[in-house]
């Protein structure tokens, strides 16, 4: 019995749409994630870059369940004392919806090359408009 390896050479990569519309936002960033890093393939090779492209509309649509939005913040340090700023999630949705999409996404990729190098293959937009229809896209159910 042999296992098959995904090679860099021989990689197909596909665009695939995510509409996050209605969705729980930790939800469309696993589905996201794992597109992302190629999971979905029956050749998935952890060491080797394998996933696809991956469009997510209408983020600011998505929905954080539970107290989320008064209880969960976000944090960011300037690098000064007493720096540290924080931004509740009601306020991140509002005004940044597709980063705190990127955040909720870049939490569950690999902290190496392999993870930087997949997150510069989402797109995120706030509404249903998307400029990539020349690629084609397919849609994909969460």
């Amino acid at each position: 019995m042999s296992t098959t390896l995904a090679k860099k050479e021989t990689l197909q990569r596909k665009w695939y749409i995510v509409d996050a519309a209605g969705k729980p936002l930790g939800r469309t960033a696993v589905t996201v994630a794992n597109l992302l890093r190629g999971k979905h393939k029956v050749d998935f090779t952890p060491n080797v870059d394998c996933g696809d492209y991956v469009i997510v509309i209408n983020t600011d649509k998505a929905i954080l369940t539970g107290k989320k939005l008064e209880q969960k913040h976000y944090y960011r340090v300037s690098g000064w004392i007493g720096g540290l700023k924080d931004t509740k999630a009601r306020d991140m949705m509002e005004k940044r919806s597709d980063y705190a999409m990127e955040l909720a996404i870049k939490g569950m990729l690999p902290k190496n090359t392999i993870g930087r190098n997949a997150l510069t293959r989402v797109h995120l937009y706030k509404g249903a408009e998307h400029p990539h229809a020349a690629q084609k896209p397919e849609a994909w159910t969460l």
